[in-house]
């Protein structure tokens, strides 16, 4: 099994300078090689899943190095602690929204800790929150979610979403999304509070990207519970 050194390297190998453009312009650190993530797929293919190298990578501070930790990290593994010290340490809303909200959300405690993570005053702890929320509607069946919960958790978000950091609006806009596509029972009440916010502006950087309009977005499904997902991890 390959060292954290010797993946490093590899990722270095497979960064290029126009991919760390493209990165630095939605946000990205100057702490990364520039890797594709379609480049990181062969390396996660080869290791599968590797709880210790995980660690080991996410630990570098390497943008790169961190989101393949993501990739190959065990979710039920993690400790509290070790989440914790993932959403602290992340350096950017790649691995904090994505990365780290992924594996907390297939985790033993991501409910938990998504519940306090969306109170933080630090803009990246609290997306992760929001993301890690979106994940578990997504993996979870409708009869092991707090219904209750998560109709409260829409009327927070109809009452301050526009009034909230840059990108902890973007995730709170992507949770109803979630929540509506995901959960049948709260499918409507989704599309009312998507409806009831509107069009959610945030600043994406200097990009293209454009933030979805929940009410147009949300799966339509005539009804029917749309299927779950078995890895948000991707």
């Amino acid at each position: 099994m390959a060292t954290a050194a010797e993946i490093l390297a590899e990722l270095k190998t497979l960064g290029t300078e126009q991919t760390r453009k493209t990165l630095k312009n939605h946000g990205g650190p100057d702490n990364m090689y520039g890797v594709k993530i379609g480049n990181m797929k062969p390396i996660q293919k080869r290791i599968k899943k590797n709880h210790a190298l995980s660690l080991e990578l996410f630990k570098t501070g390497i943008s790169d190095a961190m989101y393949l930790a993501g990739l190959i990290s065990e979710p039920k593994k993690m400790s509290r602690e070790q989440l914790q010290n993932w959403v602290e340490n992340s350096v950017w809303h790649m691995i904090s929204d994505n990365t780290v909200a992924w594996v907390a959300a297939e985790s033993s405690f991501g409910w938990e800790l998504a519940n306090e993570w969306i109170n933080s005053p630090k803009e990246d702890i609290a997306t992760a929150g929001w993301n890690t929320l979106s994940g578990i509607v997504a993996l979870r069946d409708d009869n092991e979610l707090n219904v209750d919960a998560l109709k409260n958790l829409l009327k927070r978000i109809e009452a301050y979403i526009h009034t909230e950091q840059n990108r902890v609006r973007y995730t709170m806009n992507g949770f109803v999304i979630s929540v509506g596509t995901y959960v049948a029972p709260l499918r409507e009440i989704a599309i009312a509070t998507a409806e009831k916010i509107g069009k959610v502006s945030v600043y994406m950087g200097n990009t293209a990207c454009k933030v979805p309009l929940a009410s147009e977005y949300i799966v339509k499904s005539d009804g029917k519970p749309v299927k779950k997902k078995k890895t948000v991890i991707c």
